[in-house]
């Protein structure tokens, strides 16, 4: 058990807000990777801008599918540090790396097909060529990618950041650099365009990924785990619960995101404009929600080590914690949405644009639903990270599944075709299964006792 004058809602306060601020900066930084690459192909013109946007969520979802397996070893890291147990550790980690590295070499052969399946899904046959340019290449940086989050998780999990945020800030400026200079052809370097963003989004990752791993082999705090010890010796125990645990997180993860996707691709039977401010939105929505993913990765890890040590007091006040701060940045993000829409919008486009001024009024009204996003999605992250760290998983999945598509696509349908209201209508239907998911979730959480998730 922990020291109980520890174990108060302040404390706890305290520690979710020392934890984090580094890994609130870095998923904050990550997101900024992808938001520099829209802003940058908005700058080339509104085709460039909408062809990005059906690459980008294709790419996305195949990595959020990586970031729900290495999910798993946030809960098991945890746990096993919780119990002052490095073996464990390290066999997780290293499974984790297998069960990653398998994962990403399947996942990239649909990748290969991406026009083809834009095509098929009613998509626009020229946008979905331009798209393919920039998954030709980009699809090569979900290996240092999956890999990257893998030990990125395994810091995080122990409450070691300073590094993770280090690396991440130094690749979201080299990926400014490297998308400037790769996209319009500058300091000397030939112009790209989609391909150039593509090359730059390879080579970042992998500068991540080696800098990382060197890191951790390394360093004087990772030795004591010797993560890439016998790395080639499986451990098959291990090597089965990152997939118990792990598969149900990304399918999770992978409905949510194809949700997304899925909208993308109903937007984009409506117009060109009107995915080119989709993608402007849904960018600025995202980074918008890296806080509370970040947040929910402290509720993961807290609830976790509380959970290791029997500590029934430490899970319920790490998990309020975390959902107190989530719902404050929620409501701060969703009126900056209500307030400075158009400011917040136009900063994607050129000026010289002859499209801009429709691509803007058509993204005001996503950033108004966008508000009420916010505050879902900060409810339904911070439950499912605090019932990650309870190695809950499956029954999360079937509410992700049921919420998001059932329901939230049904109602996105239905409020964009037969109702008439278009892109306004996709994200209103969005809005309606986050809400679902995150009334759902909660609770789950809130009855964890109850349905034998917590022993008493």
């Amino acid at each position: 058990m922990s020291n109980i004058s520890n174990n108060t809602f302040k404390h706890h306060l305290y520690a979710s807000v020392k934890l984090g601020v580094p890994l609130v900066l870095m998923q904050i930084t990550l997101m900024l990777i992808n938001v520099t690459d829209t802003l940058m192909l908005g700058w080339l013109g509104v085709k460039e801008l909408a062809a990005g946007t059906l690459a980008f969520q294709l790419v996305f979802a195949v990595y959020i599918f990586g970031l729900g397996i290495s999910s798993a070893l946030m809960p098991l890291v945890s746990s096993a540090a919780g119990q002052n147990n490095h073996q464990a550790v390290r066999r997780s980690v290293r499974m984790g790396l297998w069960v990653l590295g398998i994962c990403v070499m399947l996942l990239m052969i649909p990748m290969l097909y991406g026009q083809q399946i834009l095509i098929l899904l009613g998509q626009d046959p020229e946008l979905s060529a331009l798209a393919q340019t920039y998954i030709d290449i980009a699809q090569w940086s979900l290996i240092p990618v999956f890999l990257l989050t893998g030990l990125r998780n395994f810091l995080a999990s122990l409450e070691h950041t300073a590094t993770i945020l280090l690396i991440t800030i130094t690749m979201a400026l080299l990926n400014a650099f490297l998308n400037y200079a790769f996209i319009f052809g500058h300091f000397g370097f030939p112009r790209l365009e989609m391909q150039g963003a593509a090359i730059a989004t390879c080579i970042v990752n992998v500068v991540g990924f080696v800098s990382l791993a060197l890191y951790v082999r390394f360093s004087e705090f990772c030795r004591p785990y010797e993560i890439f010890k016998r790395f080639w010796v499986p451990e098959w125990t291990a090597f089965k619960e990152i997939i118990k645990i792990g598969l149900p997180l990304s399918l999770m993860i992978f409905f949510e995101a194809g949700m997304f996707l899925t909208a993308a691709l109903m937007i984009g039977l409506i117009g060109e404009v009107e995915l080119a401010a989709h993608g402007i939105s849904i960018q600025l929505e995202s980074l918008a929600f890296m806080i509370p993913l970040g947040l929910s990765q402290v509720a993961s890890v807290r609830v976790a080590n509380a959970a290791g040590r029997g500590d029934t007091l430490g899970i319920d006040l790490a998990a309020k914690a975390v959902l107190l701060l989530s719902l404050g940045f929620a409501v701060i993000t969703a009126l900056i949405f209500l307030l400075i829409p158009e400011i917040l919008v136009q900063h994607f486009l050129s000026e010289e644009e002859t499209d801009a001024s429709a691509v803007i009024a058509y993204a005001v009204p996503l950033l108004m639903m966008a508000a009420a996003f916010q505050i879902f999605d900060a409810i339904q992250v911070s439950a499912a990270g605090s019932l990650r760290g309870l190695k809950d998983a499956k029954i999360p999945m079937i509410i992700a599944a049921i919420s998001y598509w059932p329901i939230g696509l049904t109602a996105s349908y239905i409020l964009a075709f037969p109702l008439g209201y278009g892109g306004t209508g996709v994200w209103g239907g969005l809005v309606i299964g986050l809400a679902v998911s995150s009334i759902c979730l909660m609770w789950r959480f809130v009855n964890r006792e109850r349905l034998g998730l917590v022993r008493r």
